[in-house]
């Protein structure tokens, strides 16, 4: 019997297209230009220019236009021909929707990697030097290293499909997470303090208490992302 074919199968109906391969110009403006929409440095309601991005890069506006294409399919940006892309801003309805999915997973895992044990408080306690440095320093990298922090309570709670249904909510949550902060940097030191109190209670093995703080961090964080948190 003849082997299996190696092809690549087609996407699925609807599927946006699949992000430029690795070493193309294309992925090269693609990364460049979606980073810095995730990070906030590329604010939402901004109007991104074709060729000032392809100047910046030393690229020709072609590969810049497929990377602009791509990311409308994923619903970062608005193409309007001659002008150029608008970076769509974050819905309100968005922020309802990331945080309610959210919290329906990690509250779960919270409660599930109470049992961890010390490879988890060591991941933990390393994304939290990362969020100290990147405060020190003054860099966009919060907003990754937060995510590294709740990314790993998740993994730690050993359910592979509720891991890959959270990694799908990843640009979102650093999106939100770069805006918000963007807003009002000094959330991130009482992040961090958030983060402290979930490290310890897990590294404790109590589960009731790490559901509990992981609760009430996101619905700060999530009152923060809204503009509502009282100060």
């Amino acid at each position: 019997m003849d082997a299996p074919s190696a092809t690549t199968p087609p996407p699925a109906p609807g599927a946006p297209p699949a992000a430029p391969a690795g070493g193309s110009a294309a992925a090269r403006a693609y990364a460049h230009v979606k980073e810095r929409l995730l990070d906030g440095r590329f604010p939402g309601g901004s109007l991104l220019s074709e060729n000032e991005v392809s100047q910046r890069l030393g690229l020709s506006r072609t590969p810049v236009r497929q990377a602009f294409v791509q990311l409308e399919a994923e619903g970062l940006l608005e193409l309007y021909p001659k002008r150029g892309a608008l970076v769509v801003p974050i819905a309100a309805s968005e922020i309802e929707d990331v945080f309610e999915a959210r919290m329906l997973v990690e509250e779960h895992c919270a409660r599930r990697a109470a049992a961890a044990g010390a490879a988890l408080v060591a991941e933990l306690e390393a994304a939290i030097a990362e969020q100290e440095e990147a405060v020190a320093e003054g860099t966009t990298g919060f907003a990754k290293a937060d995510r590294r922090f709740h990314r790993a309570i998740v993994h730690a709670a050993g359910n592979a499909i509720l891991t890959r249904l959270y990694d799908a909510l990843r640009d979102r949550q650093q999106r939100i997470a770069s805006a918000s902060l963007a807003r009002n940097p000094s959330d991130a030191a009482r992040f961090i303090g958030e983060h402290r109190a979930i490290a310890e209670a897990l590294e404790r093995g109590d589960a009731d208490a790490a559901c509990r703080l992981v609760s009430e961090h996101l619905r700060s964080a999530r009152d923060a992302a809204r503009g509502t948190r009282a100060s």
